[in-house]
């Protein structure tokens, strides 16, 4: 956070630096501000108008998400994590619940079929979230017509992701061991369909924005960062893949099997906010594929572990009042397994245990490295959970790319980071 008496202080002292003794401005942009993503503020000193420094703050949508999480048992932190980044619930979700699989040593005991739903619907979260950020990208650009497709086209998914989860958006459905339930009848048909239809859309991107006169002009050369400031600023996900380095974690540090899959990592060589936006167009191309191979190697089986005493104990089923658990379970919990009744209610009143120590696990999340830090006590409860969100590091690289660039750039540049506050400030 910088305070606004220390910035008009550091600009007085340097009147008119630019050689011309033109007066040098400090405003706002944000944190109430349509093109900052929501609460981000930018600090911009500027001549004229051109942007001699930038600086973010954050720290205006505080929601202690992680510090929450050390009050709720290994499970009910999922409630929380999906909230952090609400853009990419699915990814907050398996990252840590990755981590929290690592330190009980059941990695490798997660059944197939649980891992195979993951990326799917990671995948499907991943075209979802870029298609925000084209769509959002546009608006701010003055291309209207791509923000109404951006969000019509991301409804068919989020319908996809409300019947497997029951939610838009928020999802709580990756578990540690597993998933909350399995996919229910009907929606694989529901997602063939959708990747059929969904190469037209994308082609329709790219005919309005790929050779649009005015949105070229407004991302082509602006927000330049190479690889070496990338490296530098610890940049990861489509801004270094516009710098023309393929490294994806999918690729070069693979998790949940993705290294059975087929699928090419798209770079590109502006290093601005125009090569952005195409890594991100054809990446959506790139998780089509992955998701097609998805559906043809779900094999029936369960999803979730068989441990009794750390398994997620629900059994949800679609019942008369439209949820609930299945009538088999309770019976089974009720009348036919004291032991299973008891795991029952110890781990929904208190959890399951995880032996002491500390995990890093990640995913590529569609903003980059997405990172969760897990540390156990040996309790019920996590004691230290900490994001490497992607977002958060990227916004360090705003600066380096809105400097010596013109006011309106601040608003591309700002687009092409895609930044999501709740995962910066969480």
């Amino acid at each position: 956070m910088y305070d606004w008496d220390e910035v008009l202080r550091d600009a007085e002292r340097t009147p008119g630096a630019g050689g011309d003794g033109q007066e040098r401005l400090v405003v706002n942009m944000g944190p109430q501000h349509p093109s900052t993503h929501g609460v981000l503020r930018l600090i911009l000193e500027i001549e004229g108008e051109s942007v001699i420094e930038a600086r973010c703050g954050i720290g205006y949508l505080h929601t202690g998400i992680e510090k929450n999480l050390e009050y709720r048992n290994w499970t009910q932190a999922v409630t929380f994590l999906t909230r952090a980044d609400y853009l990419m619930p699915l990814f907050n979700e398996t990252v840590y619940c990755r981590a929290v699989e690592a330190l009980l040593g059941v990695e490798d005991d997660v059944p197939p079929r649980a891992n195979v739903i993951r990326v799917l619907l990671m995948e499907l979260n991943r075209i979802s979230s870029h298609l925000v950020a084209l769509a959002t990208g546009g608006m701010e650009l003055g291309a209207m017509t791509v923000m109404t497709n951006g969000f019509r086209d991301r409804e068919p998914i989020l319908d996809v992701l409300e019947a497997v989860t029951g939610n838009r958006m928020n999802h709580a459905y990756v578990r540690p061991g597993g998933l909350a339930q399995d996919l229910p009848d009907g929606v694989v048909e529901q997602i063939r369909a959708l990747i059929v239809e969904f190469p037209k859309r994308i082609l329709d991107y790219e005919r309005l924005l790929s050779a649009n006169p005015v949105f070229v002009r407004r991302t082509k050369g602006v927000g330049y960062l190479d690889l070496p400031g990338c490296m530098a600023l610890g940049v990861t996900g489509p801004v270094l893949r516009a710098a023309g380095l393929a490294h994806d974690l999918r690729k070069s540090d693979p998790y949940l099997g993705y290294e059975t899959y087929d699928f090419e990592v798209p770079t590109d060589t502006g290093c601005d906010a125009y090569g952005r936006y195409l890594v991100r167009l054809h990446e959506m191309t790139e998780s089509l594929r992955i998701i097609e191979q998805a559906l043809d190697r779900l094999e029936p089986g369960p999803v979730m572990l068989a441990d009794p005493k750390i398994a997620w104990p629900a059994r949800l089923s679609l019942g008369g009042d439209g949820l609930g658990n299945s009538e088999e379970w309770i019976r089974h919990i009720m009348a036919q397994s004291m032991e299973a009744l008891i795991h029952h209610f110890k781990l929904v009143t208190e959890g399951f245990v995880v032996p002491a120590g500390q995990v890093y696990s990640f995913v590529e999340s569609p903003r980059g490295e997405l990172g969760a830090h897990v540390v156990s006590d040996g309790g019920t409860r996590p004691f230290r959970v900490h994001l490497r969100d992607p977002s958060f590091t990227h916004l360090q690289a705003v600066s380096a790319m809105a400097e010596g660039g013109m006011l309106a750039d601040v608003v591309a540049v700002v687009a092409s980071v895609d930044p999501v506050l709740g995962g910066a400030d969480r």
